[in-house]
């Protein structure tokens, strides 16, 4: 009996995955434990192995398909079972590799190919045509006829003839620098389609695979919301329409960060420590100052507010597949080296796509920051039920007052949003004083956690 290979659960919150990628396909043979296809969740990428040895009987969705969590995706076993009753309602076998619904062109070395058969000669458009065009004697009819021969409109071409009128030469002259093509890209071409500024066939012939490509390109881009952006848009309209955010902003002098991190960059490794980025020294920061108040790091749920005894950081991260936030659990039971040490591999996984569901989730704070991309202030947009978000801005010269006159510091931009049902903006201010004031001193803040 043929065995089913069902798409995966993964996480109690997860309903269905996307199909990224099949890795086999009908016919191959394939061991228990083989790659068989690649998923996708709201929050990462998972491998997909075959729970059998046997040959792949069928594929039941092509690639990109959404499929509910514990649904056959394909079947394995002997040559020839029946996989009708595993197969899923309504669902037929995708296209196979030896599927082909586009034009098959065979160019010689020469670049030359037989006439095209009628069937491959695309409708006339419904635009003038190139003689019709040329009605007033812009161009001359021998002009026109090669015009037409090489699937162009003379109408469009600069003359050198008397008066500008477009001759022969002024035809072969432009079919030159725009390149041959084969039969089928000039009747395409005749019908109106883009030329392709180069061709891929033998000597640079352009071949009517390169005019589609051409005209593919100069449409819109039409992209799919699902996946982790289709995730992204729903928690960011639910969050602006069942909150109330207001956004604070203050900077600080980045001196003693910067002249910490370089102390450590230079001699770190002598005592252990590990690197240690701009980034870690703020959440550290960010941290400590939760710590003393509460109110920050807390969940609102409509009639309650929960103060959370844990603070657990997430830390937004900009990955090829959209926005992903980290969770750092326990933050505040770690020093300075742990944390910076706990937060590389975590941002590292969800870039490569293999953070753990359960890595993504439970935060009762998170802190964003674009600094890296010059911005030095911006509103962040609440991750609720979290009553709270720090965003971060890059390093700005800020001038500040000093007993010998004004002199330029380099500071930088913290923005805290807070949801005004669960925290008022007084206590959001004094968090983002108390925080900037740490941040300034943080040789004293990270010696006074060194033993946590």
């Amino acid at each position: 009996m043929a065995t089913p290979i069902l798409m995966p659960r993964q996480g109690q919150s997860v309903e269905s995955c996307i199909l990224v990628e099949w890795k086999v396909k009908p016919g191959d043979a394939v061991k228990s434990g083989d790659l068989v296809a690649s998923i996708e969740t709201d929050k990462a990428v998972f491998d997909v192995e075959s729970p059998a040895d046997g040959e792949v009987l069928e594929l039941f969705f092509a690639e990109g398909a959404d499929v509910p969590v514990l649904t056959p995706i394909a079947a394995i076993g002997r040559a020839g079972e029946d996989v009708a009753d595993l197969r899923p309602a309504g669902e037929a076998a995708p296209p196979t590799d030896g599927d082909d619904d586009g034009e098959q062109e065979t160019v010689s070395a020469a670049g030359d190919r037989p006439d095209p058969s009628p069937a491959e000669i695309p409708e006339p458009a419904t635009a003038e045509s190139p003689a019709s065009a040329t009605a007033s004697g812009r161009a001359s009819p021998r002009a026109r006829k090669r015009a037409e021969a090489e699937g162009m409109d003379a109408a469009t071409l600069s003359g050198s003839g008397p008066a500008g009128r477009v001759i022969e030469r002024d035809v072969i002259a432009a079919a030159i620098e725009r390149g041959r093509l084969s039969p089928v890209a000039k009747a395409a071409a005749s019908a109106g389609q883009l030329v392709a500024p180069c061709g891929t066939g033998p000597g640079g012939l352009i071949l009517s695979a390169d005019l589609r490509a051409a005209a593919a390109s100069a449409q819109p881009k039409t992209i799919p919301v699902k996946g982790i952006r289709k995730i992204i848009a729903t928690r960011m309209r639910d969050s602006l329409q069942s909150t109330a955010q207001l956004t604070l902003h203050r900077s600080f002098d980045a001196t003693a960060i910067q002249q910490f991190r370089a102390k450590v960059k230079a001699h770190g490794e002598t005592f252990g420590l590990p690197s240690v980025t701009l980034n870690d020294l703020i959440v550290f920061a960010t941290v400590r100052t939760l710590l003393r108040h509460p109110e920050c790091n807390a969940h609102f749920l409509g009639d309650t507010i929960v103060q959370q005894p844990q603070v657990n950081v997430g830390i937004a991260v900009d990955t090829p597949r959209g926005l992903m936030v980290p969770v750092v659990h326990g933050a505040e039971q770690m020093n300075l080296p742990t944390l910076a040490r706990t937060i590389r591999p975590l941002a590292q996984a969800c870039i490569e796509g293999g953070v753990q569901p359960d890595q993504l989730k439970g935060g009762t704070f998170t802190v964003t920051n674009l600094g890296a991309l010059g911005i030095e202030q911006f509103t962040p947009v609440l991750n609720t039920p979290e009553v709270a978000i720090l965003g971060v801005g890059g390093l700005f010269l800020k001038p500040v007052n000093t007993p010998t006159g004004v002199r330029h510091v380099e500071a930088m931009t913290l923005s805290l949003t807070i949801d005004h049902q669960a925290v008022d903006g007084a206590p959001g201010a004094r968090f983002l004083q108390d925080l900037a004031r740490a941040l300034e001193n943080i040789e004293l803040l990270v010696s006074e956690g060194v033993n946590a």
